[in-house]
C-alpha cells in the first residue's frame, strides 16, 4: 500500500464555539494571543474531535480506569479492538494493565485547533435568569458574564491513509488489520460528518460546516495548508494559496471549495482559484478515498 495523505484545511463561520476555566460568574473563552498584539479565540482539538465522534455515533468505544487510588486515569479498555471500533483506529488508543508496559496506538486522524482569523476584542454578554426568577418571590437572581465572539476559524483535518485499519504491536508487526473497503467507508463516513459538522453549546447549534475548503490526497503527509488561510476584512488572502500551488505535488492533487457569497472577495476567490462548490469538493474528496483503497487492494 503507497503511503499516502490526506489534508483538509477548512474555514467556517461560528461564535464562541469553546470556554476554558472561568472565575466567579465570569465564563472565558479559550483563546490564544500573537506577537501582532491579537488575541484569538479557539475552539479547541479536543473539542472538535467530540463533536465528530458524537454525530457518527462511534462515542461508545469502552473505558475503564487504569492505576491505583486516587491516582487513575480513565483509558480504553485492554480489551477493545480496532475491528470493532472505529474510533480507536483512527483516532489511536493508549492502555495499560497492571504491572505491564502500556500499548499506544498513534492518532491516524489528527485535527489542529480552529483558530480564530478574526481578532477578539473583549465583548462580553450579561447574563440573567429573569425569566424564571419573576416567577418566585424573593428569589436572588445573580448576573453572569460571558465572553463572545463572532468570528471566521481555520482548521485542518490529515489522515494517514496507510495507516487506517491496521494495528501493529510495538515492534512494528502487523496484529490485526480490516478489508479495504471498510477501511474506505470509515474515511468516507468521517469526511460527510466534517462536511456538515455543528457544535452544541451554551443552549446554541453551532454551524462548523465549511464555507471554503482546499486539499486533497497526496504522495507527501504534509498538512500544506494549515496556517495558511488568512482573512483581511472577511477577504482570504489567495496570493498565499497561490504561491502554494507552485509546488507539482499540490498544485495536480489539491481540491478546492467555495461556499459563493460568505467570504468578502468571492468574486476573486474564484477568479483566481477556480473553485467548485463544497459539495463538489467532498464529492470528489470521496471519490479520491474510494480510488486509493481499490487500487491498493489490487496489490
Amino acid at each position: 500500500m503507497k503511503s499516502k495523505g490526506l489534508t483538509l484545511s477548512m474555514i467556517f463561520e461560528a461564535q464562541s464555539g469553546n470556554y476554558g476555566e472561568g472565575f466567579g460568574n465570569i465564563q472565558v473563552l479559550k483563546k490564544i494571543s500573537r506577537g501582532d498584539g491579537g488575541v484569538y479565540s479557539y475552539i479547541s482539538r479536543q473539542a472538535l474531535r467530540y463533536n465528530i465522534i458524537n454525530q457518527l455515533g462511534w462515542d461508545n468505544t469502552p473505558v475503564e480506569g487504569s492505576g491505583s487510588g486516587d491516582k487513575k486515569v480513565v483509558q480504553f479498555a485492554p480489551s477493545t479492538r480496532i475491528s470493532d471500533y472505529p474510533e480507536i483506529d483512527l483516532f489511536g488508543y493508549m492502555k495499560t494493565e497492571e504491572g505491564e508496559y502500556g500499548i499506544n496506538r498513534p492518532a491516524v486522524v489528527r485535527l489542529s485547533h480552529a483558530i480564530a482569523l478574526e481578532t477578539y476584542h473583549a465583548e462580553m454578554d450579561y447574563l440573567t435568569n429573569m425569566g424564571l426568577a419573576l416567577r418566585g418571590k424573593n428569589l436572588v437572581n445573580s448576573i453572569s458574564q460571558s465572553e463572545i465572539h463572532k468570528s471566521f476559524y481555520a482548521y485542518t483535518i490529515t489522515i494517514d491513509l496507510d495507516r487506517v485499519g491496521k494495528d501493529t504491536d510495538q515492534a512494528g508487526g502487523v496484529t490485526e488489520e480490516i478489508p479495504d473497503e471498510i477501511k474506505a467507508a470509515r474515511v468516507v463516513d468521517l469526511l460527510k460528518t466534517v462536511q456538515f459538522l455543528y457544535r452544541d453549546i451554551k443552549g446554541r447549534r453551532e454551524n462548523l460546516a465549511p464555507v471554503f475548503a482546499i486539499g486533497g490526497v497526496y504522495n507527501r503527509k504534509n498538512p500544506y495548508f494549515e496556517g495558511r488561510l488568512k482573512l483581511n476584512k472577511c477577504s482570504l488572502d489567495t496570493d498565499i494559496i497561490k504561491e502554494m500551488l507552485k509546488d507539482e505535488d499540490v498544485k495536480e492533487n489539491t481540491l478546492i471549495g467555495l461556499l459563493d457569497g460568505i467570504l468578502d472577495n468571492s468574486v476573486k476567490i474564484k477568479a483566481d482559484l477556480a473553485p467548485v462548490d463544497i459539495n463538489s469538493l467532498f464529492n470528489a474528496l470521496i471519490k479520491k478515498v474510494e480510488a486509493y483503497y481499490n487500487e491498493s487492494g489490487k496489490n
